[in-house]
């Protein structure tokens, strides 16, 4: 939880992983904000503990969340997201098969892959075949655009 003033994005409020743009008032505003975030994710805190004594098992917030528009545009290109949908509907057991579907550079294909599981949107795991091989997996249908205005 905080928030900044970065050069060249102006006032941000993030919260987890989330940065979204925040509007500045006065120190006593951001004070108050800050204040009442902690409170909300310290009750959400507590309420949890609550829930999982009763026994219930912990909802799992699951997700990637990029820092603005061009973050998003930057990290799913064209390529990508035919790699993700490869990925995900042929099942390549290995990059270099990967890399053969999409008659693409075995390197760039690597780094593609790489990249994309670095942000959370492919699983990699090595071969059973070959040790040296990594079968790149895709374990979602969809990918989920969201945006405050």
């Amino acid at each position: 939880m905080g928030y900044d003033n970065a050069e060249g994005k102006g006032h941000r409020r993030h919260s987890g992983a989330l940065e979204e743009a925040y509007k500045f008032i006065s120190l006593k505003k951001i004070s108050a904000d800050f204040i009442k975030d902690i409170q909300t994710a310290l009750n959400e805190f507590v309420e949890t503990g609550k829930s999982l004594q009763k026994g219930n098992i912990a909802k799992k917030d699951t997700g990637v969340y990029f820092t603005s528009v061009e973050a998003f545009r930057r990290a799913l290109t064209p390529k990508r997201m035919e790699v993700l949908h490869t990925i995900r509907t042929q099942k390549p057991s290995s990059i270099h098969i990967l890399s053969r579907m999409l008659n693409r550079d075995v390197k760039n294909i690597a780094m593609d892959v790489k990249y994309l599981a670095q942000v959370g949107l492919v699983e990699k795991q090595r071969s059973k075949d070959e040790k040296k091989d990594i079968t790149p997996s895709v374990n979602y249908e969809r990918i989920i655009f969201e945006i405050n205005v």
